[in-house]
């Protein structure tokens, strides 16, 4: 290992050695707080171009597997680490972390005081870094200028597909979807058609679904209005569900607003709560922009989950139609399952306008 450097916008730096791919990278600098879900995590397409650091002191010890990715290829742009195993002892293993990343061409950086780094995006909030062999002037003022290109663009899928089951009929619109989501829409039999992002609402609508879902996905839901059309005239056809960006769009799509939070939720122990039954369930979040609650107001959108301790708005539903959305992941890769029965009812709804629109 060779050493690299960590360099943030406002001049710090953090030296570590080297693993991984060798190139010099620059982007969003975010940080997770899962003991576990690394694979899982680094392969999550809402983190496509962030810099991903792991609070857990060692990464790695279980190694990769040949199931758990949620995209084929790594979706963050390097991976920051305390310690990186190196010799990983699980049944299911194939490689290392290094190994891995070498063979995915990602770089990574291990050695580094994660506790002192967090400490510091949590002071500063999000901020933008690069991954480089030598810090210096020229590239903190290249990160100062630094802007993301469309993120959803780079991810979403290029052509229409099908994932046949038995099942009812659900067109899945793609922000930056997550395997896990077809994981758990399989598991209920339900054929998916999933939909390159700015498909025409016709289009979707001509294949007759009995649901809708909007994915997951990177990047600032406020530079997307070209999609908010669409969704508002899917949600007038067919039950809708939103998971993630696909929850921040159908809030825009009705009125309400977003904003970019401070450091944003990352990891798989955030407390959400049901504002109906007072239910409070964990859950798997990764997201740096949240609905605003007072927006919501006056829209025909109800609030129906808050995050437990910063009381962010986790999930609405729309009064006059069967739509609903949840800013966390019901799918749950790596854990835990709590929220899991958002699907039952997703599939409930879907039930229940079919009986409905066949009567």
């Amino acid at each position: 290992m060779t050493k690299r450097a960590l360099v943030l916008e406002n001049g710090s730096v953090y030296w570590g050695e080297g693993f991984g791919a060798a190139r010099e990278v620059m982007g969003e600098l975010v940080f997770n707080t899962g003991m576990t879900g690394y694979q899982e995590s680094l392969t999550d397409l809402s983190y496509r171009g962030q810099l991903l650091t792991f609070t857990y002191p060692l990464i790695g010890n279980y190694g990769i597997n040949s199931v758990d990715f949620e995209s084929l290829t790594p979706a963050a742009s390097a991976v920051i680490v305390h310690e990186v195993a190196e010799q990983p002892s699980n049944w299911r293993s194939t490689q290392s972390l290094p190994e891995w990343a070498s063979a995915m061409n990602l770089p990574g950086l291990t050695g580094v005081d994660t506790r002192t780094l967090t400490k510091e995006i949590r002071s500063l909030g999000t901020v933008r870094a690069a991954l480089v062999d030598e810090p210096s002037e020229a590239v903190i003022k290249a990160l100062k200028s630094f802007e993301q290109p469309n993120l959803v663009e780079q991810v979403t899928t290029k052509t229409t597909y099908v994932t046949p089951n038995t099942g009812l009929n659900v067109a899945l619109i793609d922000f930056g979807l997550k395997n896990s989501i077809l994981r758990s829409l399989a598991k209920r039999h339900i054929n998916v058609t999933v939909f390159p992002a700015g498909t025409a609402a016709s289009v979707v609508l001509n294949m007759h679904p009995d649901g809708v879902l909007l994915s997951n996905g990177p990047g600032d839901p406020r530079t997307m209005a070209a999609y908010l059309p669409e969704i508002r005239a899917l949600q007038n056809q067919a039950p809708l569900m939103g998971i993630c960006l696909g929850h921040q769009l159908f809030a825009l799509a009705n009125g309400a607003t977003t904003f970019k939070m401070h450091e944003g939720h990352r990891g798989f122990n955030h407390a959400v709560k049901n504002l109906k039954t007072g239910h409070l369930a964990f859950t798997s979040q990764n997201h740096g922009y949240a609905v605003d609650a007072h927006s919501v107001d006056a829209t025909q959108l109800i609030v129906t989950h808050v995050e437990v301790n910063d009381g962010t708005v986790e999930g609405l539903r729309l009064q006059n139609r069967p739509a609903f959305s949840v800013q966390f992941h019901p799918d749950a890769a790596p854990g835990p399952h709590d929220a899991e029965h958002l699907f039952d009812h997703f599939v409930d709804l879907m039930n229940t306008q079919k009986e409905a629109l066949h009567a």
